[in-house]
C-alpha cells in the first residue's frame, strides 16, 4: 500500500501561503476517492464547500459516490433549468437539486459545473475543489476563483488538454493564454504551489501501467497496484475453429493487449470495415462468457455489456459504430472526451490514426490516446488498419514553437510511436 497523501494535501490546503493546492494522478489512481474524501474532511468542519466539475457526467458521479459514503451530509447539487435527477442522484435524500444557490441553503457541499459557476452573480466560499482540473481552461478558472479562497486542483496531467473552436494562436506563450489548463496557469504564475502526486494506478493492470507510463507520463511515472498473475480473463466457452477475432480475444485475455490489424488502406473517417470489427470484437466477447479475476473478485465475475466500452476519436465513428451493435447491446460507445475518467473491464479502441493519409495534430494529440488506452482493468484492443508505423515516420513532429510556451512532454509523434510500439507485439492479422 502506498503512503496516505490526504493529510498532507489538507495541510497545505490550510496553511501554505499559495491559496491553491496541485494533486496529479494517472489513471486509476484514487483522484475521484481523495476528492470524496477531501470533500468529507472539508465538510466535517462545518464550512461550506463547493466543488467544480468539467462535465454534468462528473458531477452526477461526484454526487453520487460523495453521497454514497456520506449519507448525512447534506449535498446540493448546482443544475440548470430542466435538469431532471438521473436515478443513481435521485436515490439519495441527502441531496437537493436546484438551479440556483439560495435554493441550496443548508446544503454544506455544492457541486456543479464549470460553466454553472461561471453564472453565478454573487456569493463566496472558503474552500473550493476543482475535478479533472485539467480539462478546465484557464479563461473559465478565472470568472470563478476569485469566489474561493483557498481551492484544492485534483486533475490526471496526461490526458485530453482543454478544448476551444476557435483559434488560439495568438495567444501562444502568453502566461494568461486561455487555451491553457487551469492547473498550468496556477503554476506559472505561482511556481511555489504546492504539487502533490498520486503514484499508483488501481485500475490499469500490471500488464498496461508501464506501457502508458512510459508513453504518456515520462516524468511523473506510476506503477500499478497489482502485480502480473492478480488479474484474468477467462472464456466460458472454447472458441471453434481460429478466427482472427478469437485470436484477437485470445491474446488479449493472455497478454492483457491486442492490435486487430486490418489490411492497410486509405479509408474515410467512418471506415465501416474498422466499425464493423470493434462491434464484432465486442459481441464475441459476451458470447464467450467472460469472466474476469482480480484483487476485487478473486473467485471471478462475468464481463456484462456494461463493463465493455467501445472508444473512438470522432462522433461519427462512435455512430457508425452502433450501426453494427444490437439496440439493446449495452455497451458503451462514445468518444475518448467522453470515455474520460470512466473504467471498464475490456475496452476496444479505434485508433485515431487508422486508414489516414496524414497524421493532423488532433490525432496526434497525446491526450486522446492516452485517455482511449487507459480505461481499462483487464484488457485493451486496438482495431487499427496497417500502416500506421508508417505513416508517423512520413509525418515526424513539426508543430510551431513559441517563445515562452509551456512545452507538454510526451507529444503526441512520440507518444504514438511509444504505443505502436508495443502494439505491434501482440499483432493479429485481420484479413
Amino acid at each position: 500500500m502506498t503512503t496516505d497523501i490526504l493529510p498532507a494535501v489538507l495541510a497545505d490546503l490550510q496553511a501554505h501561503p499559495v491559496p491553491g493546492v496541485v494533486v496529479d494522478s494517472p489513471p486509476g489512481a484514487g483522484k475521484s476517492t481523495l476528492v470524496v474524501r477531501a470533500a468529507r474532511h472539508i465538510a466535517a468542519t462545518g464550512e461550506p464547500l463547493a466543488v467544480v466539475a468539467q462535465t454534468n457526467e462528473q458531477v452526477d458521479d461526484l454526487i453520487a459516490n460523495l453521497a454514497t459514503t456520506a449519507p448525512d451530509l447534506p449535498i446540493g447539487r448546482l443544475s440548470a433549468q430542466g435538469y431532471a435527477p438521473v436515478a443513481r442522484i435521485a436515490a439519495h435524500r441527502n441531496v437537493a437539486v436546484d438551479t440556483a444557490v439560495a435554493g441550496l441553503a443548508g446544503c454544506r457541499v455544492i457541486v456543479g459545473t464549470a460553466a454553472k459557476w461561471e453564472r453565478l452573480t454573487e456569493g463566496s466560499w472558503p474552500w473550493a475543489i476543482v475535478d479533472e482540473a485539467y480539462q478546465m481552461r484557464s479563461d473559465a478558472l478565472l470568472k470563478v476563483i476569485g469566489r474561493f479562497a483557498r481551492t484544492l486542483f485534483v486533475g490526471d496531467p496526461g490526458q485530453l488538454d482543454p478544448f476551444s473552436t476557435v483559434e488560439t494562436e495568438r495567444w501562444a506563450g502568453l502566461s494568461w493564454d486561455p487555451q491553457l489548463s487551469a492547473v498550468a496557469v496556477l503554476l506559472r504564475h505561482n511556481p511555489t504551489a504546492p504539487l502533490h502526486r498520486l503514484p499508483v494506478s488501481w485500475r490499469l493492470p500490471a500488464t498496461a501501467a508501464p506501457v502508458v507510463s512510459e508513453a504518456f507520463y515520462p516524468f511523473t511515472g506510476f506503477t500499478s497496484g497489482t502485480a502480473l498473475g492478480d488479474r484474468r480473463l477467462d472464456f466460458a466457452t472454447h472458441a471453434f475453429g481460429s478466427s482472427p477475432v478469437d485470436a484477437t480475444l485470445a491474446t488479449a485475455a493472455e497478454t492483457g493487449w491486442a492490435l486487430h490489424e486490418l489490411p492497410a488502406r486509405h479509408s474515410m473517417r467512418t471506415d465501416a470495415e474498422v466499425a464493423e470489427a470493434c462491434a464484432e470484437l465486442a459481441l464475441r466477447l459476451l458470447q464467450r462468457g467472460p469472466f474476469a479475476f482480480s484483487e476485487k473478485f478473486p473467485a471471478g465475475a462475468p464481463v456484462s455489456a456494461d463493463r465493455i466500452a467501445i472508444g473512438t476519436a470522432h462522433r461519427d465513428q462512435a455512430a457508425a459504430v452502433r450501426q453494427y451493435l444490437p439496440d439493446d447491446a449495452g455497451i458503451t460507445v462514445d468518444t475518448a472526451n467522453r470515455l474520460q475518467g470512466r473504467e471498464y473491464d475490456v475496452t476496444i479502441v479505434w485508433h485515431p490514426l487508422s486508414g489516414r493519409r496524414d497524421a493532423t495534430a488532433f490525432h496526434l494529440e497525446a491526450g486522446r490516446l492516452c485517455v482511449l488506452t487507459s480505461r481499462h482493468r483487464h484488457a485493451c484492443i486496438v482495431v487499427a488498419r496497417a500502416g500506421i508505423t508508417e505513416l508517423l515516420d512520413a509525418h515526424p513532429s513539426t508543430g510551431r514553437m513559441y517563445l515562452n510556451e509551456i512545452v507538454k512532454f510526451p507529444d503526441g509523434w512520440e507518444a504514438n510511436q511509444a504505443v505502436m510500439s508495443h502494439l505491434e507485439r501482440h499483432r493479429v492479422a485481420a484479413g
